[in-house]
């Protein structure tokens, strides 16, 4: 350990959930490994946590990410670890992301009875996920197949397929490999079938805007071309005014351009009952990636985008 390094122990407040632990452990093991100072995992308790009323109530993750905000903005932890594709677009006033780490693999993975992929499940197969645009995309492939929304962890979910009632699941593959769980899965879903979900696969590390030693020391852990990827794609999202859980899917990659490195980013907006979509792709350079993401938004809407969210809702 170098002179001089600051070791008072940070406090990382996080749900009780096996994925929000396994989150933030490995965040809360990388800042010790580039750091040296040691970080102590804080549970919190959530309005979600406690009754599966309130999210049907108050829509999804953000009955979990609210607590560990309040907790933040409070002072009873120094940072949190979210699931970025959870996380409101606007701004939380007083928290900043301090830091966007490595991604995991954004696709999506489907758990199948007996191996089976998704061009051989039987149509009228009852598919299980919990999101919209899973199942608007599902449901457009024109498969036959029975998609229904289902809600719970990913043990939960996994247990309802054969025996349980369900033929396979859909869920983000990041999730399956932060849990240890990559042999569950029949087959990864192409983007081109399945586009993923905005930030899929990222992680956002949160702290206060004020405290400038948890910044410095987070900011350790960036990657700026992840954090590229994930504003471009969330732009696409904020500039369509949708939130996390509608069926907007928005995926960016870093590619060689003409003149260095560029995005590539793709998106789809498609209608719950995958009876009509609407797609379009756009590059641009890094610095520019919210630019890239509103002139796509833009480029949706102005092809439909706005109905096809509406359908069904």
């Amino acid at each position: 350990m170098t002179a001089g390094t600051v070791t008072s122990t940070l406090r990382l407040g996080t749900r009780g959930s096996e994925l929000a632990r396994t989150q933030s452990q490995t965040i809360a093991d990388a800042i010790t490994a580039a750091t040296g100072t040691p970080v102590e995992l804080v549970h919190i308790v959530t309005e979600g946590d406690r009754s599966a009323e309130a999210i049907a109530r108050l829509g999804g993750t953000g009955v979990f990410v609210a607590a560990i905000r309040r907790a933040l903005l409070e002072g009873s932890v120094d940072l949190a670890v979210h699931s970025y594709k959870d996380l409101p677009t606007a701004a939380e006033p007083g928290l900043i992301i301090a830091a966007v780490p490595g991604r995991a693999d954004p696709r999506d993975a489907l758990v199948a009875r007996d191996g089976l992929t998704l061009g051989e499940l039987p149509a009228g197969s009852k598919i299980g996920t919990g999101a919209p645009r899973r199942v608007a995309q599902l449901r457009a492939l024109g498969l036959g197949l029975d998609v229904v929304p289902i809600r719970g962890n990913v043990d939960t979910r996994l247990a309802r397929v054969a025996p349980g009632d369900l033929d396979a699941v859909v869920l983000a593959r990041a999730g399956l490999a932060r849990l240890g769980r990559l042999d569950a899965i029949t087959e990864t879903l192409d983007p081109l079938q399945v586009l993923p979900a905005p930030a899929q696969g990222a992680l956002a590390v949160e702290c206060r805007t004020s405290d400038a030693r948890t910044r410095e020391l987070l900011g350790r852990l960036e990657e700026p071309t992840v954090r590229a990827c994930v504003i471009a794609e969330r732009s696409t999202l904020a500039a369509l005014e949708a939130g996390c859980s509608a069926p907007v899917a928005a995926y960016a990659e870093v590619a060689d351009g003409e003149n260095g490195p560029e995005l590539f980013l793709r998106a789809s907006v498609t209608a719950i009952d995958g009876s009509d979509a609407v797609r379009g792709s756009a590059t641009g350079p890094l610095l520019e990636a919210a630019a890239l993401g509103r002139a796509l938004a833009t480029e949706l809407l102005d092809r439909g985008a706005a109905e096809l969210m509406a359908v069904g809702s």
